[in-house]
């Protein structure tokens, strides 16, 4: 990350954000914009330490300098969590609201490169916030079929172009504008590959991708993949390897992607970083490692127009990317696809989204038995993350009885 952007006052990125999350003309209008401005404004006045408690001098090591994005981590978002909690009586779901504007806020601020990470996020961060009162498991994001259908089109229409570009290249095309050609390639197929799996496998964010805080949950490679037998190893929540299904959408785009990328060993991530500065980091250390020389590693780069490519042809595998990372990929492809999206929690399709959207499927289609099955949950656990289904059918119910009854003459 440039020093430039350390450096930078936090509230220098506010109007920039807020002209993104905005509505109508430069982004001036809307509910959300004029929403995080409050929250962002104090957000800004509490890591200067103007608000809190009478001790509080904010999150700068000096006091009185102005907080830039140098001094942000998960502690601070932790902090100001704990300080929502126990401000003026705020209620649960309310104290929720406010920090959401705030992490929305931090994501952004990590596809701009204001930051590395999406702090806001972390468990550790988000471990004082107390749980909503009254939000109803029904009111939880889940993709619906309109949306699941357009962010699916929209990858696969992305992926399809950028595939027949590289494809279809002049043999006498310069070998690093072929190289950059592949390049955007693999990135389309491998977010179409993850949108697809998200969408209709139901598996987990966490039991798909890398987990930084805990090694055992590196993200699925090729080895755990048996596209033949519609099947995929993840580590589940419940702690043990489990097989999750690939069902029949999934099957060609996975394919289409590994026929791409001819990963050199079957222990390549399936979902790899694409984050130029890891892998450059990477690349740079395991050939000093192997041997090479700084000047021989740095004509071996030159060679190639990214390093995941040299990556590729060396085996210098990657590490895959993380639940941040697939939601930064899904905010931005949101974006792309231009997808109608109304929750008062997400501006974009969550990865949760896509296991609840799956869910409601299954659980109409086939009943609470086979969606906990599938969904790797108990029955009684789906019956209640989903009653609104059964509320809305048994209303049905109701109303064709009153019907039945209000035609017989009395």
């Amino acid at each position: 990350m440039p020093d430039r952007a350390l450096s930078t006052p936090l509230d220098d990125s506010f109007e920039r954000y807020l002209q993104d999350k905005g509505k109508g003309r430069g982004g001036g209008g809307g509910n959300y914009r004029r929403n995080a401005a409050r929250e962002l404004e104090r957000f800004a006045e509490w890591a200067a330490g103007d608000r809190g408690a009478d001790d509080w001098t904010g999150i700068a090591d000096d006091v009185g300098r102005e907080p830039t994005f140098d001094d942000l981590d998960e502690r601070v978002f932790r902090e100001y969590a704990r300080h929502l909690a126990g401000d003026r009586g705020l209620k649960q779901n309310t104290v929720q609201t406010y920090y959401r504007y705030i992490s929305a806020w931090c994501g952004w601020c990590v596809n701009e490169g204001y930051l590395e990470a999406h702090y806001a996020q972390r468990a550790s961060a988000m471990a004082p916030l107390p749980e909503d009162d009254g939000r109803k498991p029904g009111d939880q994001q889940a993709w619906t079929s309109e949306q699941r259908h357009a962010l699916t089109r929209h990858v696969d229409e992305r992926a399809r172009d950028a595939v027949e570009a590289y494809t279809t290249l002049p043999e006498d095309t310069d070998p690093l504008d072929k190289q950059r050609a592949r390049y955007a390639a693999l990135k389309a197929a491998r977010d179409r590959a993850l949108v697809f799996v998200l969408a209709y496998t139901a598996v987990r964010v966490g039991e798909l991708l890398r987990d930084p805080n805990d090694p055992r949950r590196r993200g699925v490679r090729w080895e755990d993949l048996s596209v033949d037998d519609g099947s995929m190893d993840v580590y589940r929540k419940k702690q043990q390897w489990d097989a999750a299904s690939l069902p029949d959408p999934v099957i060609s785009p996975l394919r289409s992607y590994r026929q791409l990328m001819d990963p050199p060993t079957e222990r390549w991530p399936v979902f790899p970083t694409f984050d130029q500065r890891t892998l450059a980091g990477l690349v740079r250390e395991n050939l000093a490692e192997r041997g090479e020389r700084p000047e021989a590693i740095i004509e071996r780069r030159a060679e190639y127009a990214r390093d995941l490519l040299l990556a590729l042809d060396v085996d210098i595998r990657p590490p895959s990317i993380t639940t941040d990372g697939a939601r930064s990929i899904l905010q931005r492809l949101s974006e792309a696809a231009e997808i109608d999206i109304d929750h008062p929690k997400h501006d974009y399709l969550a990865p949760h989204g896509g296991r609840r959207g799956m869910g409601e499927v299954l659980v109409r289609a086939f009943g609470y038995t086979v969606a906990a099955r599938y969904l790797d949950n108990s029955e009684e656990m789906v019956r209640e993350r989903y009653s609104h289904i059964e509320a809305g059918e048994l209303g049905d119910v109701a109303t064709e009885a009153l019907e039945e009854i209000d035609s017989v003459p009395q």
